[in-house]
């Protein structure tokens, strides 16, 4: 009868190293709280203190470090620092151990923790969850990690979507939402409301000032930085984006617009602009307000008449910004003349005056010239100040979009019948087993006709939006003509509000166009 005698292991199948071996095992542990509240900072602090006192209290273990993410979720690995540098360290041979108080305070996404731990046993690196008592160098550790990641996956998935629900229904109930922090002009208030700081409002009236009277966003920003007034975010450097959105952000007339964006995946938390994808609230004299409403949307008809121009629209001088030659349409541009003596002067001609074969023969200006003839074009205007009020005043009642509200209904009814029929069209095809060529023709011509009746309403849409947007022009011409009275001298922010451009033609013949 054979003799089979056992032959005890004498070296770790895990590490390589000798069972007896007193070699201490090299141990770290990983600590993440996933927001900045105060009562998780007391969490994060306990985990760090818990896991130090711990590791060191092991008379086989060496204690390496807490590596630890404040404020960070577990959704993905991307921007937990702590933990990216702790695995790097592992791999590098700095860490044999690494404890965790659960499975989802290593990661709430199953393909990280799994792949993570993979390529951590494959440097022999082991992992311990506390709370679960899995050692990963065991061999059920994967099947109970892919359960315990999954559940970790899904509760994050429930929290994230309970989290987007309470958000939205505060944007149903009209409940604005600013982050203080970042936002000029703006503080929490007790209530947690918005209250206005009027120091910081002082600068966002400055920046609709600046804009109305022929500024650019980007020269915006330049002269604030030079000012040394500080950004949104407390930086020394204003970008003319930074600008432009102050520029555009209903918030500042006490309106709100809510759900601009939305997070469109919870495990990478990738931000995206609502194009329409879900619904948006707009919530009328939701807070104090900063500027008038007169004074934004001024500024909002401002910017699209800027996009608009023939020629690049620059910002640098107020004059230039609105003198266009009669003949090539080209923005007027300052000249300086005698630039070393002491007949030194600055005109203002044609930007393509002297660029290629055509030379338009517009004359130049000096700046009193200007001023001159806008302070005459004004004190004419003011003259019939009455009877022009009341014209417009006809004008604006006799403007009506009741046709075009027909057309709109009509659109929407086809695009709405057609819907009805590609989805039947597609259900019959799914129950019966139709001619494929015949389907694919009928499907085509009804997308075909779907997408005709689709532009046609966003066509209606963009004309019931420039009568609207005409009308709000004329009420606010009205409203800034109404109590002014003659004008004696150049004024620069009545020459942003008035004037739309002035076009010169000839010496004599200079037309000065007002917004209305």
């Amino acid at each position: 009868m054979a003799v089979v005698t056992k032959l005890p292991a004498t070296i770790s199948r895990f590490t390589d190293a000798p069972l007896a071996s007193t070699v201490k095992r090299k141990v770290a542990a990983y600590a993440r709280v996933s927001t900045d509240h105060e009562e998780q900072q007391t969490s994060y602090e306990a985990q760090v203190t818990y896991y130090t006192n711990y590791i060191s209290g092991r008379d086989d273990w060496e204690f390496v470090k807490v590596y630890a993410d404040e404020g960070i979720s577990g959704c993905s690995t991307k921007g937990r620092v702590g933990f990216v540098s702790m695995v790097e360290d592992a791999l590098a041979g700095k860490i044999n151990l690494i404890i965790t108080k659960s499975v989802s305070r290593f990661a709430r996404n199953t393909v990280d923790s799994l792949s993570t731990i993979r390529k951590l046993k494959e440097h022999n690196v082991e992992c311990y969850f506390e709370k679960e008592n899995i050692w990963t160098f065991d061999s059920k550790c994967e099947l109970l990690l892919s359960i315990m990641s999954s559940i970790s996956q899904e509760e994050s998935r429930s929290i994230s979507e309970n989290v987007t629900w309470g958000h939205r229904k505060r944007m149903a109930d009209g409940k604005i939402i600013m982050p203080f922090g970042r936002f000029l002009g703006y503080d929490r208030g007790e209530d947690g409301k918005p209250v206005i700081n009027e120091a910081e409002a002082e600068v966002v009236r400055e920046i609709y000032r600046l804009f109305l009277s022929g500024m650019t966003p980007y020269s915006i920003a330049k002269k604030l930085t030079a000012d040394g007034i500080p950004t949104p975010a407390g930086k020394k450097t204003w970008a003319g984006s930074t600008v432009r959105s102050i520029l555009t952000n209903e918030k500042y007339k006490g309106d709100a617009l809510l759900q601009k964006t939305f997070t469109a995946d919870y495990l990478s938390k990738k931000v995206k602009k609502n194009n329409g994808q879900i619904p948006q609230y707009y919530v009328e004299d939701s807070h104090p307000a900063i500027i008038t409403p007169e004074v934004y949307e001024t500024a909002q008809a401002e910017m699209e008449r800027r996009s608009g121009c023939k020629s690049r629209y620059s910002g640098v001088d107020i004059l230039a910004s609105k003198l266009v030659c009669g003949e090539c349409g080209s923005f007027y541009s300052p000249k300086v003349w005698h630039s070393t003596d002491q007949y030194r002067r600055v005109i203002y001609q044609c930007g393509q005056k002297y660029k290629g074969a055509h030379r338009c023969t517009t004359p130049h200006f000096t700046a009193e010239e200007i001023h001159s003839i806008f302070v005459t074009a004004v004190n004419d205007m003011l003259r019939n100040k009455n009877e022009i009020i009341a014209n417009m005043h006809e004008s604006i009642a006799m403007i009506s979009t009741d046709e075009l509200e027909k057309e709109l209904a009509a659109a929407q009814d086809e695009m709405v019948l057609l819907a009805h029929m590609v989805e039947s069209l597609v259900t019959e095809n799914a129950r019966t087993a139709l001619d494929q060529t015949e389907y694919n023709r009928k499907y085509n011509a009804l997308i075909e006709r779907y997408e005709a009746a689709k532009s046609k309403r966003e066509d209606i849409e963009k004309q019931i939006a420039d009568v609207h947007r005409r009308v709000q022009e004329m009420e606010r011409f009205i409203e800034n003509v109404r109590n002014l009275g003659a004008v004696s001298e150049f004024d620069a922010e009545l020459w942003g509000l008035l004037v739309d451009r002035v076009v010169v033609n000839g010496k004599d013949d200079v037309r000065v166009e007002f917004r209305k």
